[in-house]
C-alpha cells in the first residue's frame, strides 16, 4: 500500500469530478490525502466522508466575473497576484506534510504547489489535467486569435509546473501534437467517466439539459424560453419555473439522470460536462463564457468533432438554439462515443507509477519546457 497526496485546482466541477474518479480507483489499495479549494474540496469532502480518502482544504486560483458576466481580466489579475504571494507559504506547508507522512508519488490537476513541493523533497509526481493540451497541441490550423491566445495560455501553464514524470492530458477531443511534444513523456486520452455517467442509461426524451453558470448571457434564459419544449437548467439554483424552463440546485443524480435522457446539451464550453455529454451521445451547444480563451478553443475543438456546435455569448438568441436542435439528430451521427473514453487509458498509467516500486523514487523526467 502507497501513500498519495493529490492536488487540485480550480472552481468548477471538473477538477473535481476527474479526481474522484481517480481517487476511486485509487483508493481501494492506497492511502490518498486530496488537497483541493473552494467547491472542489466541498464536493470531495461530501463524496468522501466515509473515509476512502482524506481531504484537506487549500487556498486556489479564483476566476472573477463583472456584472455582464464576461471574465473580468484586470480582477482576475489581482486574484492571480494575491494567490502568488500566497503560493510560497502554500508550497512550504506541502513540503512540511510531504517530510513528515512521506508519500511515494504526488499526483497534481493543475495546482501548482505540490509539484514543487514534491521536486524539494525527491519525490516524483505526475499531473493529470485538461491545460497542457495547450503545451502539447499544434494551433497551426486555427484562427490567429486562437493561436495567440493559445500560446499565451501554454506560456503560463507551464510556468505551473513543468517537470512532471509523466503528464496525461484528459480531453474529449485532440489536435495534432506539436512535433517537439512526440517524444515527451505524455500520454493523451480521453475524459475521466465518473462512475454515475458510465452507468447511465442513455435514452432521447423531449427536454433539453442546460448547465448554466452565473456568467451566462442575459438573452440565455429568454432563448431557452422559446425553444418550445421542457428544459432543466443547472448551475443557477431554484430559481422560480418560467414558463417550460424549470431550475434545479445540483444534485448529480438527478443532473446524470437528466443529461442520459435529454435531446441535447446547452452548456459553457467546459471540457469535462462536453466529454461526459458526448459519451452518453448528446449533442452539445457550447457557448463559451466571454473572455475565456481556454473555452473559446474547447468550443473550436467541438466543431471540428462535428458532435456539436458553439455559438458566442453576444449571438445567443431563440431561432439559432431552435436551428441547433433542428440539426442534434444529424449531430448526434457524427459522436464517436469511444474516442471520448479515457478512464482505462489514464487509470493504467497513473497505476504504472504507484504499483511497481521500483518506479517509485526514481526521480522526474522533463515533459515540457
Amino acid at each position: 500500500m502507497a501513500r498519495i497526496f493529490y492536488a487540485l485546482s480550480g472552481e468548477g466541477r471538473g477538477h473535481a469530478t476527474r479526481a474522484s474518479t481517480i481517487v476511486d480507483a485509487l483508493a481501494i489499495a492506497h492511502e490518498v490525502t486530496i488537497f483541493a479549494p473552494g467547491l472542489a474540496h466541498g464536493l470531495l469532502a461530501e463524496r468522501y466522508r466515509d473515509g476512502r480518502a482524506q481531504v484537506e482544504p487549500i487556498g486556489g486560483l479564483r476566476f472573477c466575473y463583472g456584472r455582464s458576466g464576461r471574465l473580468s481580466l484586470g480582477a482576475t489579475a489581482a486574484e492571480a497576484a494575491s494567490y502568488l504571494r500566497r503560493l510560497p507559504a502554500l508550497t512550504r506547508h506541502l513540503t512540511a506534510r510531504i517530510r513528515d507522512e512521506r508519500p511515494a508519488l504526488c499526483i497534481t490537476d493543475f495546482e501548482p504547489a505540490l509539484p514543487r513541493a514534491a521536486e524539494a523533497c525527491g519525490v516524483p509526481y505526475i499531473s493529470v489535467d485538461h491545460q497542457h493540451f495547450l503545451v502539447v497541441s499544434d494551433f497551426s490550423g486555427y484562427p490567429r486569435s486562437l493561436r495567440v491566445h493559445a500560446a499565451a495560455m501554454a506560456f503560463l501553464v507551464r510556468r505551473f509546473y513543468s517537470r512532471q514524470a509523466l503528464g496525461i492530458v484528459s480531453s474529449f477531443a485532440f489536435p495534432p501534437p506539436q512535433d517537439r511534444a512526440r517524444d515527451l513523456p505524455i500520454v493523451r486520452a480521453g475524459v475521466l467517466l465518473r462512475p454515475e455517467i458510465l452507468q447511465a442509461q442513455p435514452d432521447r426524451r423531449p427536454h433539453v439539459c442546460a448547465y448554466v453558470r452565473r456568467s451566462a448571457p442575459p438573452s440565455l434564459l429568454p432563448a431557452l424560453e422559446g425553444l418550445g419544449c421542457p428544459v432543466r437548467v443547472y448551475g443557477l439554483g431554484c430559481w422560480p419555473r418560467r414558463g417550460q424552463v424549470e431550475f434545479a440546485a445540483i444534485d448529480e443524480r438527478r443532473f446524470v439522470e437528466d443529461l442520459a435522457t435529454c435531446r441535447a446539451l446547452v452548456c459553457t464550453a467546459g471540457n469535462q460536462l462536453v466529454g461526459e455529454a458526448l459519451w452518453l451521445d448528446k449533442p452539445v451547444l457550447a457557448i463559451p463564457e466571454p473572455g475565456n480563451a481556454e473555452q473559446r478553443i474547447n468550443a473550436h475543438l467541438l466543431r471540428d468533432t462535428g458532435a456539436g456546435e458553439a455559438l458566442e455569448a453576444c449571438r445567443v438568441d431563440a431561432p439559432r438554439l431552435r436551428g441547433f436542435l433542428d440539426r442534434a439528430d444529424s449531430l448526434r451521427g457524427r459522436i464517436d462515443r469511444n474516442s471520448v473514453r479515457g478512464n482505462e487509458v489514464v487509470l493504467a498509467a497513473v497505476r504504472d507509477w504507484v504499483g511497481p516500486t521500483e518506479r517509485i523514487g526514481s526521480g522526474s523526467g522533463r515533459v515540457a519546457s
